[in-house]
């Protein structure tokens, strides 16, 4: 496996010696993409003051995205992709200057694919309080230094509103589909909830209908364990040097999602009770193959993300609730129009399929009626990102089914006109 290509995004394998040379050097305070950096394949969009929904105002906000196709004369062909937690705008492509890694959804965005750039304008922007070129903790506040813990208190919903903006500035009044996995997923809901005028189709990919106890208990561990790291310095550390940043705590953060990202089958299956090398791990000083590929991949996650954003994210995750102050989940799912696609997976110990069953059982337009379409698969949460033939599939299925928003719309048009 490539070094540079998303961990997320590929099924798990053993570590080789030249994987670690790889990253050898000490890692950077912070793996954001900051003003200056080569921007890559990156556009850029001021979306103005973004009101905040928990109270305060996040200024002169900048949405960073990238765009693949054309907008057609009537800007019917729109396609909103939303990434999760540590995904960002660069959803196919190279790792190069300005990308440290390869895209993470190829599988699904090119030509002869479900998003087919030839038939589809499809956008794909940074989120709001990430670390690849969206405004975000290691951005420069009005006081001229990053906003680093300053940074505001986001929900999904404040996300969502920043989406919306990046539409306008777009000139797309409605996307034909909103996609969006895990974390994404939640902001597809939202969509759905915040703005049924602007979405014709949803897409929601292994994500829950609000942030149960056991995830918010495992977003609220990995905070902690960043924020243990001496090199935090109270999320104050951009003037770190190599190698005294927060590094140790991010890394252990992404250690632990890891374990709930990848199924318990496919992990034993993979590295069993195999040693890393020739040393024991029996009181040798050597380490299992699992437990290297755990620290291989937290290290590598620290040079490409902010230990700061990490944490507004994953607060972010936690604040989701589709039914806060709508009357509670079902009904909230009951007053979405869109055409949806509600996708989980059986072996998800993340975000549960009780989860999307629930969401399916009380949407009114779901494709599959009352139930959501299981996958079976090995590889746990990400299988999202690594069975692309599996979920090509049934994003085909939702863009093939006419939009009920849109039906709704003409027929109401019609009866005004006899």
């Amino acid at each position: 496996m490539d070094w540079q290509t998303p961990e997320d995004a590929v099924p798990s394998a053993f570590v080789t010696e030249s994987h670690r040379r790889a990253l050898s050097a000490k890692p950077p305070a912070s793996g954001a993409w900051r003003v200056g950096d080569d921007p890559g394949h990156r556009r850029f969009a001021a979306i103005g003051d973004l009101t905040l929904e928990r109270g305060g105002v996040l200024p002169s906000a900048v949405v960073a995205y990238e765009t693949w196709g054309e907008l057609n004369a009537d800007a019917s062909n729109a396609v909103l992709v939303l990434h999760a937690l540590t995904g960002d705008s660069h959803v196919i492509g190279h790792a190069g200057p300005g990308h440290a890694t390869a895209g993470w959804w190829s599988g699904l965005l090119g030509d002869g694919k479900a998003l087919d750039p030839a038939e589809w304008f499809i956008v794909a922007p940074n989120l709001i309080g990430g670390c690849q070129g969206s405004t975000g903790p290691a951005s420069i506040a009005p006081d001229g230094v990053e906003w680093g813990a300053r940074f505001p208190y986001l929900t999904i919903r404040d996300q969502a509103a920043a989406q919306a903006r990046l539409a306008d500035e777009l000139g797309i009044d409605r996307f034909a589909v909103v996609v969006g996995g895990s974390m994404g997923g939640m902001h597809a809901l939202e969509w759905g909830a915040m703005f049924p005028d602007r979405v014709e189709r949803i897409a929601v990919l292994a994500a829950p209908p609000a942030a149960t106890a056991d995830q918010i208990a495992l977003n609220s561990v990995q905070s902690e364990a960043i924020r243990m790291d001496p090199g935090f310095a109270g999320g104050d550390y951009y003037d770190a040097p190599d190698g005294e940043g927060p590094h140790r705590g991010l890394a252990l953060a992404r250690r632990i999602a890891l374990l709930n990202y990848r199924s318990p089958t496919e992990l034993d299956e993979r590295f069993e009770r195999s040693w890393q090398s020739g040393l024991s791990p029996l009181g040798g000083g050597g380490v299992f193959a699992v437990e290297s590929y755990l620290g291989f991949h937290g290290n590598k996650f620290t040079r490409r993300f902010d230990a700061n954003s990490y944490l507004v994210l994953i607060d972010a995750m936690s604040s989701h609730d589709v039914g806060r102050d709508r009357g509670g989940v079902a009904a909230a799912l009951g007053r979405i129009q869109a055409t949806a696609l509600v996708l989980g997976i059986e072996s998800d110990r993340l975000f549960p399929i009780s989860g999307q069953e629930l969401i399916a059982r009380h949407l009114p337009n779901n494709i599959d009626g009352d139930r959501a379409h299981i996958i079976s698969s090995p590889y746990g949460h990400d299988a999202f990102l690594i069975e692309d033939a599996l979920v090509d599939a049934q994003l085909r299925r939702l863009l093939a089914t006419p939009s009920q928003a849109v039906t709704a719309v003409a027929a109401a048009g019609s009866s005004a006109e006899s």
